[in-house]
């Protein structure tokens, strides 16, 4: 099947779905930074639970980005052609995702234990939970440098991105 005629139909659905992506995790960065300045539980209980709202409509995006993006670059003949931004657009994007689960994934599971609340994990697991950690335990969690690694990462990763498509440098 020839995929050409839809190359800007294909680029099209992968810029918007890159924006709505950003959009939908955006909610998360900035619950991450505002946490480090809340110390109220509740107040930052319901910050958590802010940051998980928008997950399925990050991940949808980040499935839409992704195969779009692959569909597109068939389309555009990039895959053979011996461009190789493409295949280092890939490598980034998949760098990205792993690097800022590494981060993102403990830390906002180890701010909700410290609060006493169960994970998505947990629940599935069956299993209770924890007890609060006291409040300087959860101060140093909402202190830690961790939000400005992961936001420098996703930052970062966005940046190279752009760079990449738009001036296909290689």
């Amino acid at each position: 099947m020839d995929l050409g005629p839809l190359f800007v139909w294909l680029k099209l659905v992968h810029v918007l779905a890159a924006l709505a992506l950003v959009l939908a995790h955006g909610a998360s960065a900035a619950v991450a930074f505002k946490l480090r300045g809340e110390r109220d539980r509740l107040r930052i209980g319901a910050l958590i639970d802010l940051s998980s709202a928008y997950l399925n409509a990050f991940y949808l995006a980040l499935v839409v980005v992704l195969v779009a993006g692959i569909l597109a670059g068939i389309s555009a003949g990039y895959w053979t052609s011996g461009q190789l931004w493409i295949w280092a657009s890939v490598i980034v994007f998949v760098a990205v995702i792993v690097g800022m689960y590494a981060l993102a994934m403990p830390y906002f599971r180890d701010v909700r234990h410290a609060l006493g609340m169960a994970t998505f994990q947990d629940v599935q697991r069956r299993i209770g939970a924890p007890p609060p950690a006291g409040d300087d335990e959860l101060a140093a969690l909402l202190t830690s440098g961790r939000p400005m690694a992961i936001a420098a990462i996703g930052t970062g990763g966005i940046v190279l991105l752009v760079y990449l498509m738009v001036l296909k440098p290689f």
